[in-house]
Parts: C-alpha cells; sequence; structure tokens
C-alpha cells in the first residue's frame, strides 16, 4: 500500500462508520454527480459510488490516480490527475455535489473555488481541521473574514467531530465535516462584491480595535465620519469586526456605495 505524502498533507481515514456518515451528510441521490477532491486510496470514493450516478474524482497525486480505476471496474468513476485549484468545474452537470476529505492548507482555498465558481455546486460537504470548520460556521461575536466569505455563498452547518486518532497517519488535531448549501443567489451581488470584501477587509484589518478605528484606517477616512456611517446604519463604534452579522456588513456595504 501506497503511503501519505506529508508534502501533499495526506491523512488516510479508513472507518467505514465515519466514511457513510461523511456520504450521508451530502444527501445524494441516485441521478447526482459526485465531485470528489483529493480521493487517496479510495475509501470515501467507494461510498460515493453506491449513492452517486457519477464520480468525478480529481487527485493530484498521480500514482494513486492511476491506481483508482483498477480498484472499481466497471463503475461510473471518472479519475482526473490535476490540481483541483486549476480544473474546470463548468465540465460538470448544474447542481452537482462536493465532497472531500481535503488537506487542511488548502482548505480556504477550495472553498473560495467552489462558492465563487460560474457553476456552483448544490451542496459542499468537507472533512476538515475542526477548528476551521468551527470559524466557518461562527455567528455574530465569532465571525471572521473566512466566516463572512462563506456564510455569503452559503448556509453553513457542522456535522461529525472525527478525532485525529481516525487518521493514518494521525494529524495533530481533530478533524470535523462541515456542509455548505450554497445559496441560489448570493447575497452579495456581483456588482457590489469587491466593495463588500474591502469594507469587510478594513473591519478586520485591525481585529483588537473598535469598528470606529480599523473602519477609518481601512476605508481612509477620518474618525468622527466612521463613526457617523456606524451610528447611521444600527452599529455601535464601539462593536468589534466579530461581532456583527451578515446583515450589518451589507449595509454598511450600501452606505459606503452611496458616498462614493
Amino acid at each position: 500500500m501506497k503511503g501519505p505524502k506529508k508534502s501533499l498533507g495526506q491523512h488516510w481515514l479508513k472507518d467505514r462508520d465515519v466514511l457513510a456518515n461523511i456520504a450521508d451528510d451530502a444527501n445524494i441521490g441516485p441521478d447526482d454527480v459526485v465531485l470528489e477532491i483529493g480521493p487517496g486510496l479510495g475509501t470515501l470514493t467507494s461510498e460515493l459510488l453506491r449513492r452517486a450516478k457519477k464520480v468525478v474524482a480529481v487527485e493530484l497525486d498521480g500514482e494513486l490516480a492511476a491506481k483508482l480505476p483498477g480498484q472499481f471496474p466497471g463503475t461510473s468513476l471518472e479519475v482526473v490527475n490535476q490540481d483541483i485549484l486549476s480544473f474546470d468545474l463548468t465540465r460538470l452537470p448544474e447542481n452537482y455535489v462536493v465532497v472531500a476529505n481535503v488537506p487542511y492548507y488548502i482548505t480556504s482555498k477550495i472553498i473560495q473555488l467552489l462558492t465563487t465558481a460560474v457553476n456552483k455546486p448544490r451542496t459542499i460537504v468537507l472533512l476538515i481541521q475542526k477548528e476551521v470548520a468551527v470559524r466557518l460556521a461562527a455567528k455574530p461575536g465569532d465571525m471572521s473574514i473566512l466566516a463572512v466569505s462563506a456564510q455569503i455563498y452559503a448556509e453553513v452547518e457542522l456535522s461529525d467531530v472525527v478525532p485525529a486518532k481516525f487518521f493514518t497517519p494521525p494529524p495533530k488535531v481533530d478533524s470535523q465535516v462541515v456542509v455548505l448549501n450554497t445559496r441560489a443567489t448570493a447575497l452579495v451581488s456581483p456588482e457590489e462584491e469587491k466593495l463588500f470584501f474591502r469594507v469587510v477587509k478594513a473591519g478586520f484589518s485591525a481585529k483588537r480595535k473598535k469598528l470606529r478605528t480599523s473602519i477609518s484606517s481601512g476605508l481612509h477616512i477620518s474618525k468622527p465620519e466612521a463613526e457617523e456611517l456606524l451610528k447611521s446604519n444600527g452599529i455601535s463604534p464601539d462593536d468589534r469586526a466579530e461581532q456583527l452579522s451578515l446583515d450589518d456588513w451589507l449595509r454598511l456595504t450600501a452606505a459606503v456605495a452611496q458616498t462614493e
């Protein structure tokens, strides 16, 4: 058996119950096409093939990609030896589903790729570092740029925690399944997207400081102007960025748009 490559962040998961639960979280029907990212040894792939019409498995590791088809002869599996960040998502049908046990180091890039794609998946089920999963599903009070960026495009829910001991080799931290159900229409319009994230990044630019300071600095306006901007939109200048809701950021963006 091929050993995991540390350079690719490979950790094999073989527990059948855990794998089945991950596949169940995706609510895959017999007519669904599933995109699996980093299938590795194919342990999760087998669960997906039982449920889906077709599985497209994108694997960066050439050796693993070459061996995978032979493990599932006569099935609808398509293996693509490619970096997922350069994979053409438009080749997949609408409302496809993504299921993956992804390396920790690439989690944010994969979420950004999938949620902002022209052809977005219906559902994204990822097994990722527990800390990151919790951050993605955060509520006002614990928000981060990562949470805002994901929740603008998808409804985020947490599922099972998978302890490190279930992996070979065990990672240093536990993992957790996170489910992102993409919104039919993102909460921010394509025209406002750039300004929205400029405002959000301004708010989080000095995380430990109050919004009057971070907004002033990030948007290059005076503190009195920042204070008035916040107050007029029902936001306390004494709040910090992590306390704001998506609606707060959307109102703030709309107000900034009127001044530019």
